[in-house]
């Protein structure tokens, strides 16, 4: 194929206002389609190289390199089997002339065909070279699945009536189909219309129809005729910089899902700075971004210090030497909403958050877990408990709440959903209740945690500043978890209406992050024990600690930890989380040991050696693993006369100290490094001992040996997990 046969092909739909919060993903998604089904009917030459375009009035495509005509393709087709093509004396039969009519190809000998096996029995086989598809047809075809709206990510299905009276159905009305090879046009349809090489610009700025001379200069063409930015990157790119040029020197707000909501909004995007009122300033300053974000569509000034600023900015679809009008439009538009922050803001402090707590009684939680009040009492006796019996100044000095701080705040974190603030915007729900809180003189720390008890809110978020706030954020998600599980509502498959992996996740990050020295299985009891009396809550604890196992292994792996190295450390079952990192860092630093693979090889050994042993006669492995100076104390010295065994149990009781002492300090990777010395003791005890001896006294003393090197081995991580 030449490359006179080779062209660049451009395909726009122009239609109806499409709906801005899909325009990113709907104009990548037509591209990719179409582009993918051009593709396999091998009407591109080469890689597919393309360039996708997406403005509020139309989706286009242009790709480069495409075939008028497919090149030929080598088919071969099964005809039939030879039992059935040739009859008795090995002539052709009737069935068979009439298939290779039906294939196109009724003089085709026998001679001519392939004979082979299909897997069964023998066939006959036909070889032959099909054309390859035109680029009409295969366009056509192209079109017509990438237009469907089972392909197409849209958000809400418009049927509509075309030129022919026909019902069709797509995201929004479709007005032309511009399609051009190079020069030509394609003769294709799509929606009732027919192809041309034709389109239009921008609503107000260009004067009508933009005729396409070229496929290659659809861009260049409707920003020079039609006034019109068609790449939805580039003109994203064109609104930041913009809005950068016209802050003069103060930050922009300007949140990246905001800035994709405005691109899908203009053509030709255009930015003028506004002022409102500085009397609206004493309104919390998230009152007045969001309200102007969410209802506007506009981006807040802050200076330096993230303080808001009187300026805004709008960008406009319209581009004059005299944008007055514009201006003064869209400052009398948002003055009212301002107001109405500013009202709501006046109204919610002239009632505490503390007296509207008991108003919770008329807000359903949940029809089986009672009503918010009852919610928030259970919260508040929570967090007085984790404050209480966990973070004290004597069991954790370096982190510890004060009881009533944290009850206090958990008593009144929520009364700011009944605000009429947070009624107009859910989404301040915890920040109002700071502002108000601090109205109403509340402790700073307790103001703070009414916005730190959401926290974190979502993967990356900052975890609670405060020990109030990490107290309330425990206790908040801690009685969502055991509350909705014990009912029976636990995450299935994608679906998790409650967020339970969020806060799960929240949990973990608090319990590791902040190093907090709570028990986690402990918690999860006292938790429920909230819900005494409460018949249709079943105990989930067990279910619960198994959930957070499999949530943190899945943390510790976004993390760069190994599989192996996080299967050692989780593998006991550990209840106590502050110091898993720390396990972790030694388990790494271990393994890089010479010795280690050794130790990890005789351990694994040793675990599957102590099983078997269990199995037989009832005792349990795991009090080897809890209690190790026990183990070491029922090993008998007169029955070790082996001098392997001997050996090994003089280094055993030389190691174990230090091992003992280096777990008290919690420097677990000296702990494991101290267990180095075992190696060649280990090694030579299986070299010469036989554990499983005839006399039961010395099969007896040697398990317990090995018990006590189990336990000693497995101090800090189960090492068998490291061996390969």
């Amino acid at each position: 194929m030449t490359q006179a046969h080779q062209a660049t092909l451009l395909v726009e739909l122009l239609t109806e206002e499409l709906p801005p919060k899909a325009l990113a993903r709907l104009g990548e998604a037509f591209a990719t389609s179409f582009v993918e089904r051009l593709a396999a009917r091998d009407l591109i030459d080469g890689e597919p190289s393309y360039e996708h375009f997406a403005t509020p009035r139309r989706l286009g495509v242009v790709v480069k390199n495409v075939r008028d005509v497919a090149p030929e393709k080598q088919v071969r087709e099964k005809v039939l089997p030879v039992s059935v093509a040739l009859d008795a004396n090995g002539q052709p039969t009737a069935p068979l002339a009439k298939k290779l009519a039906a294939l196109g190809f009724p003089d085709v000998a026998v001679s001519d065909l392939e004979r082979a096996s299909d897997g069964k029995a023998d066939a006959f086989f036909l070889r032959y070279a099909a054309p390859g598809a035109t680029l009409a047809d295969g366009l056509q075809a192209a079109l017509d699945e990438a237009t469907s709206i089972n392909k197409l990510p849209i958000p809400k299905v418009m049927t509509y009536q075309r030129p022919d009276g026909a019902n069709v159905q797509f995201v929004r009305p479709v007005q032309r189909l511009t399609v051009l090879h190079g020069e030509k046009v394609v003769p294709v349809t799509a929606f009732g219309i027919d192809a041309g090489d034709t389109t239009l610009g921008h609503r107000f700025l260009s004067e009508g129809l933009v005729a396409m001379l070229h496929a290659d200069q659809y861009a260049a063409t409707l920003r020079t005729k039609g006034r019109v930015i068609a790449s939805f990157a580039e003109r994203k790119q064109t609104i930041r910089e913009q809005l950068l040029a016209q802050a003069d020197g103060e930050e922009v707000v300007m949140p990246d899902a905001l800035l994709d909501e405005v691109t899908s909004l203009v053509e030709w995007p255009v930015v003028y700075a506004c002022r409102f009122e500085d009397e609206f300033l004493q309104v919390p300053q998230e009152c007045l971004i969001l309200t102007m974000q969410t209802n506007q569509k506009y981006f807040a000034l802050t200076d330096k210090s993230g303080k808001l600023r009187s300026r805004f900015l709008i960008v406009s679809n319209i581009e004059t030497a005299t944008p007055g009008d514009i201006v003064e439009g869209n400052e009398r538009v948002v003055r009212p909403r301002l107001a109405d922050a500013k009202f709501f803001f006046e109204q919610d402090k002239k009632k505490t958050l503390a007296a509207r707590v008991p108003l919770l009684a008329n807000v359903v939680y949940h029809n089986k877990l009672g009503s918010a009040l009852q919610r928030v009492e259970r919260v508040e006796a929570l967090a007085r408990e984790i404050a209480s019996s966990w973070l004290t100044p004597i069991l954790s000095p370096s982190f510890y709440a004060d009881p009533e701080l944290a009850a206090r705040a958990a008593h009144i974190a929520k009364a700011d959903l009944l605000t009429d603030m947070v009624g107009e915007f859910p989404e301040l729900q915890g920040t109002m209740g700071t502002y108000y809180a601090r109205h109403d003189g509340e402790h700073e720390e307790v103001a703070l945690a009414c916005a730190e008890h959401y926290q974190p809110r979502f993967s990356g978020d900052a975890l609670p500043s405060t020990p109030t706030g990490t107290v309330a954020a425990l206790a908040d998600k801690l009685e969502t978890l055991v509350g909705i599980w014990g009912i029976g509502l636990q995450p299935t498959g994608e679906k998790d209406p409650f967020a339970l992996r969020r806060h799960a996740l929240g949990v973990l990050r608090i319990l590791v992050e902040k190093q907090l020295p709570i028990d986690i299985v402990a918690l999860l009891r006292v938790a429920y024990a909230r819900f005494a009396g409460e018949s249709q809550v079943s105990d989930p604890v067990d279910a619960l600690y198994a959930f957070f196992m499999d949530r943190l292994r899945g943390l510790l792996r976004e993390r760069g930890y190994a599989a192996s190295e996080i299967d050692a450390v989780l593998s006991l079952n550990p209840t106590r989380l502050d110091d898993v990192v720390a396990r972790l860092d030694a388990v790494r630093e271990f393994a890089s040991l010479p010795e280690a693979s050794a130790l990890a090889a005789a351990n694994k050994r040793i675990s599957n050696i102590l099983k078997k042993s269990e199995a037989e006669t009832g005792n349990t492995v795991g009090n080897t693993l809890k209690a190790p100076s026990n183990m070491s104390r029922q090993i008998q010295l007169a029955l070790l006369v082996e001098e392997a065994e001997k050996a090994l149990n003089v280094q055993l009781n030389k190691v174990g100290p230090d091992v003992q002492s280096q777990l008290a300090r919690r420097d677990y990777t000296r702990a494991l490094s101290a267990l180095a010395a075992l190696r060649d003791p280990v090694d030579t005890f299986f070299n010469d001992v036989m554990v499983n001896a005839e006399d039961p006294a010395l099969r007896a003393n040697r398990l317990a040996l090995l018990g006590a090197l189990h336990s000693q081995m497995n101090c800090v991580a189960d090492i068998s997990k490291l061996a390969a």
